[in-house]
């Protein structure tokens, strides 16, 4: 339910746009006529607190949920071509790794791991599901291609997270980068989906197989060192407003298309945003 809006909140409301006009130099119209979508400020804002403070089977509003401590992966490979599998997930995980300046690495051993990988089957799908998820997860097994989870401590803090990939699935489906690049990038605290995210990889209606310059945006919102785990919408807000302004006068929102652009992923499928 949205709350109806109190006449402070509608004057906060209209100073806001009128700053982002100010910065901006232009009007809202000249912008989304000129520019794309994804740099209007006001949008990138939006489609933050629909894809960080919700989850994608629950429309419950959360808090603020992302990794403090360093995110140690363990690949567990239950089918062939372990090499190339691996491939994909080094590439993403360093172009993340970049993006959010957080570090990430693979372990050797599922105990010195806080994120579990498994590359499996479609016949082992749903016990795989079941083994690493719970029982609660297995609804969702038929309408999704690959799927990921994640928990958090009593501070919101990201501790551990899982990703299950069945590979002749995904493959059968044209979308094991896909698979590959959204799982991973959902467990780093943006696990929602929403229409209103274009082009980006959180956007089922939108053709990005990996990261678009709204999705390195998000993820650089949300690994800002102000952004803080556990903050709510209203502690949150003040905080993502301050850091888009700073994005626009320092040049974030052109910088983030170069960035995203020296992905190993974007460069080995030829992929790049302008």
């Amino acid at each position: 339910m949205i709350d109806k809006p109190t006449r402070i909140t509608k004057v906060t409301s209209i100073m806001k746009k009128a700053t982002w006009a100010l910065c901006l130099g232009l009007s809202s119209h000249l912008v989304s006529a000129m520019e794309p979508r994804w740099k209007d400020p006001e949008i990138v804002e939006q489609v933050f607190y629909l894809v960080a403070l919700h989850n994608e089977y629950s429309q419950e509003q959360q808090k603020i949920r992302k990794w403090t401590q360093p995110i140690h992966i363990f690949l567990d490979h239950q089918v062939p071509d372990q090499e190339l599998h691996t491939d994909l997930a080094r590439m993403q995980i360093e172009h993340l790794s970049k993006l959010t300046n957080h570090p990430i690495d693979f372990v050797e051993t599922p105990e010195q791991a806080n994120v579990i990988w498994q590359y499996t089957r479609q016949s082992k799908w749903e016990e795989s599901v079941r083994s690493m998820m719970g029982e609660k997860s297995v609804q969702h097994v038929k309408s999704a291609l690959c799927m990921a989870n994640f928990a958090t401590n009593s501070r919101d803090e990201l501790v551990r997270a899982n990703i299950i990939i069945p590979v002749d699935q995904a493959r059968d489906h044209g979308k094991l980068l896909a698979c590959v690049v959204e799982e991973v990038t959902q467990i780093m605290g943006l696990p929602n989906d929403s229409d209103q995210a274009y082009p980006s990889i959180f956007n089922d209606h939108s053709p990005e197989d990996l990261l678009s310059p709204l999705d390195g945006l998000l993820l650089k919102l949300l690994y800002h060192p102000s952004v803080k785990a556990g903050m709510t919408r209203e502690e949150v807000e003040p905080v993502i407003q301050e850091l888009l302004m700073q994005f626009v006068f320092d040049g974030t929102f052109d910088q983030v298309i170069a960035e995203v652009n020296q992905g190993e992923l974007h460069k080995m499928m030829g992929y790049g945003f302008h």
